[in-house]
């Protein structure tokens, strides 16, 4: 692979957290800032319900499909940002 086409795939993991963040703070109904990148989703009160929640928000977002083990194995959103990213670039 080109670098051209290695940075044409390239996915801004920060911008990808900071959605993550939009979406947890929109549902908790908390600023923005309060929510922790390496804080479990759990410590905000969201539970399996809301995991499926987010996965249907992802996949639309970003036209990818997500399975809602990914985010029980990448439990906060710094993690599940860095596990996105590569699914995103590849789509």
């Amino acid at each position: 692979m080109t670098d051209a086409v290695d940075n044409a795939n390239a996915v801004d993991t920060e911008a990808v957290r900071q959605w993550l963040r939009g979406c947890v703070a929109a549902s908790v109904r908390i600023p923005e800032e309060s929510i922790d990148f390496e804080a479990p989703l759990s410590q905000y009160g969201l539970d399996s319900v809301y995991v499926f929640s987010l996965c249907a928000d992802i996949e639309d977002h970003y036209g990818i499909e997500v399975e809602p083990t990914l985010l029980w194995d990448h439990p906060a959103i710094g993690p599940l940002a860095e596990a996105l990213a590569p699914l995103i670039a590849g789509r």
